[in-house]
């Protein structure tokens, strides 16, 4: 049995998160998916702030743009100004498609910039490609 992956979401939408937790029962691979709703509690999740002291550091982070507090784009700056978290590998996952967005991000830092599909199986089908490609494939940091 594979060791399980940290996914780290950061997302306002519920209705996002549950497509997300849905789409991660079709892995091949066990996720701990942990989830939060705002750049400010993702910066203290990857910080180990208070009451993630003891959050583990995640391979992968899905990071939305619009959200309440501290917007995606602001967020995905804070993580690569950060030498704790600057090596993780950032998506950004988002109903934007503005070039402007696309190369804001990548600009910041993104490792990726992906839509999401607004319908449910081309969602779980771009979460397994996510996973074929960053879970399985891709090697990445481990510090």
């Amino acid at each position: 049995m594979k060791t399980p992956s940290h996914l780290l979401l950061i997302e306002d939408n519920p209705g996002d998160a549950r497509l997300v937790e849905e789409a991660l029962k079709e892995f091949s691979r066990p996720v701990n998916l942990h989830h939060v709703k705002d750049g400010i509690t993702a910066l203290q999740f990857l910080q180990k702030d208070g009451q993630y002291r003891n959050a583990p550091r995640p391979k992968l982070i899905l990071l939305d743009l619009n959200m309440p507090r501290k917007d995606g784009r602001e967020m995905l700056r804070d993580i690569r100004s950060d030498p704790a978290s600057a090596s993780i590998p950032v998506i950004v996952l988002t109903t934007s498609g503005a070039e402007r967005d696309v190369d804001l991000c990548y600009a910041a830092g993104a490792n990726c910039y992906l839509r999401k599909p607004v319908d449910v199986v081309e969602f779980i089908d771009l979460m397994k490609m996510i996973e074929t490609f960053w879970l399985d494939t891709a090697l990445t940091p481990s510090h």
